[in-house]
């Protein structure tokens, strides 16, 4: 099949090569998501999902495959017939229920050490991480656990690039992971402890070493960790109501959520936090699966005043971090702040505030009067009427843009893709010409790939009041990477990664059929009949006598499906 590029024609606009194979699918592929897509969030201002009392939805007795594949968009990390049929037979609640039973596979450290990767060649290297983290979400079977682990990843952010210094960067950043995934379900104040005591975000925010005020040199506790903590993990920059939206003053404006001077109190909360090397230096990477430890010496046992609380002085600084934790997680805030964002990472950019409400209460109090329970949460999330009623598939304001990994993945999970090595040599997928333009654990900053409020400047989303976070990491050179990534990834070009397309095989005679099959595992049923039909005409077209051309057929349906704006988006 013909790669499809980016020229450089003499004007400097992008042009994309034309090919007798790919037609106005992948040719419209970034304005047809810039006008697309970017509709694809339920407005902040609509109200589809009535009032905050509203319970979540009963699922349906009889589930038909799309609306299986819908939900299975939303919950998992990519939609198989497997899943489909499990769904179907026992319904949403009980799947969920299911999945969160299930035990969790080998963890990425494990892999990395079974892999040999803790040989001390690897000190300074990055070498293995992007096999244990794409070998995960590919093949682990607790497919829910792991979309609300990239999820966290998304919201609690830590970028491998950044963990330099000590060394084990691999296993500093799968030991972060493993620690999201293994409190995905669990508490979120639990949670919020072991990042906050994490070697890896020690050392991403820069807390790991700090001390307290030296009178000598006037030298400050570092402040990083203090202000992200709040601003980006637990509570925002603007006092919020229940439903996400900000509260307003009596002058009528937005109300700040913390001064300078609660970072200031906060940030002495978090010194004395070093590596816990009492069993192993740094010579191997066990230190980075450890909680950080304190070393008293450096922790400021005086008074620490933020967010209208005071943590007496005299605490050590296990104490002083269980306090200052407990005080965060009562905010108010938490729990619309944490909800809203998770349910933009799972199900639309913009939930109606009944939604964010609905949600948030849960967070508040799961039924058993216990808060911040967060397989709760994403239950809630996942069964709201908002997530499953079928009338948002006609919204143009309800849907997310699927993020370039969760594309890689739906076409990976749809047909069992294997690694020959074992070692799954993906690898880091951040380049935007030629790859994905994102890749697991290698945001940028701690602000992560997109802001959860993004807005394209100068487009329909800001006419519409909407916002569409991922597009902040889109424009028309990314889409067409991604189109020629995934053309290169589905006719197997990379000889380590195997797909099983024996299914598409019994159809490819059957144009019409091959394509049904195909929107329903990839883009749950919600390709358009214009899609459908150009899809059909453009295969429809090709030999397919030989097994090559039988092949081929089927490169260029699974190509065109993933350029297909209405794969992009999940509605």
């Amino acid at each position: 099949m013909t790669e499809i590029r980016i020229a450089s024609p003499a004007d400097g606009k992008p042009e994309i090569a034309s090919t007798s194979n790919l037609p106005v699918i992948a040719a419209t592929a970034a304005a047809s998501l810039a006008l697309t897509a970017c509709g694809g969030g339920g407005t902040g201002s609509s109200d589809s999902g009535g009032s905050g009392s509203t319970p979540p939805v009963t699922p349906p007795k009889a589930l038909t495959e799309a609306e299986a594949a819908r939900f299975l968009a939303q919950a998992a990390v990519g939609i198989t017939r497997t899943h489909i049929a499990r769904v179907q037979a026992i319904g949403y609640s009980a799947w969920i229920d299911e999945q969160i039973a299930l035990a969790p596979s080998t963890s990425r450290w494990d892999w990395l050490k079974a892999k040999g990767f803790d040989a001390a060649t690897n000190i300074f290297t990055q070498n293995g991480f992007d096999g244990a983290v794409w070998g995960k979400l590919i093949s682990s079977p607790d497919t829910l656990r792991q979309r609300v682990t990239q999820a966290l990843s998304e919201i609690i952010v830590v970028g491998i690039d950044g963990l330099v210094g000590a060394g084990w960067q691999s296993f500093s950043a799968a030991a972060y992971l493993d620690m999201l995934e293994a409190n995905c379900f669990g508490n979120f104040r639990s949670l919020l402890e072991s990042v906050s005591t994490s070697v890896a975000m020690g050392q991403y925010l820069t807390f790991r070493g700090n001390t307290k005020f030296n009178a000598k040199t006037g030298a400050l506790p570092d402040e990083n960790y203090a202000r992200e903590i709040m601003q980006l993990f637990t509570i925002g920059l603007v006092q919020l109501n229940l439903d996400g939206t900000p509260k307003l003053g009596s002058n009528g404006a937005q109300q700040e959520t913390y001064t300078l001077d609660d970072i200031t109190g906060l940030a002495r909360v978090f010194t004395g936090w070093d590596f816990d090397l009492s069993t192993s230096k740094t010579d191997t990477p066990d230190f980075a699966k450890r909680p950080m430890t304190q070393v008293a010496a450096r922790h400021e046992t005086g008074e620490k005043k933020f967010l209208g609380s005071t943590i007496a002085a005299g605490m050590d600084g296990v104490q002083s971090l269980k306090a200052a934790l407990d005080i965060i997680f009562v905010h108010p805030n938490v729990a619309p702040f944490i909800s809203k964002q998770l349910i933009q990472r799972l199900v639309t950019s913009n939930p109606s505030p009944a939604y964010v409400a609905r949600v948030a209460t849960i967070f508040n109090n799961d039924g058993n009067n216990v808060k911040g329970n967060l397989a709760a949460v994403v239950k809630a999330i996942l069964l709201d009427d908002e997530a499953r009623n079928a009338a948002n598939l006609s919204s143009a304001q309800f849907g997310k843009i699927r993020e370039p990994i969760f594309r890689f993945l739906a076409w990976a999970r749809a047909f069992n893709l294997r690694t020959v090595s074992d070692l799954w040599n993906v690898g880091n997928t951040s380049d935007p010409s030629t790859r994905l333009g994102q890749s697991p654990m290698r945001s940028g900053s701690v602000f992560n790939f997109f802001r959860p409020g993004y807005v394209p400047p100068n487009s329909p989303v800001g006419d519409a009041a909407l916002v569409a976070p991922e597009l902040q990491i889109t424009n028309e050179s990314t889409v067409v990477g991604y189109v020629n990534f995934m053309q290169r990834m589905a006719s197997q070009t990379n000889t380590d990664l195997v797909a099983d397309y024996s299914s598409l095989l019994k159809l490819v005679s059957d144009p019409a059929g091959l394509v049904k099959e195909l929107n329903l595992v990839l883009a749950a049923g919600q390709l358009s009949d214009a899609t459908v039909s150009t899809i059909v005409s453009a295969i429809g077209g090709m030999a397919s006598e030989t097994d090559a051309q039988k092949n081929n057929r089927i490169y260029a349906a699974l190509t065109l499906v993933l350029a297909a704006p209405e794969f992009i988006v999940i509605k």
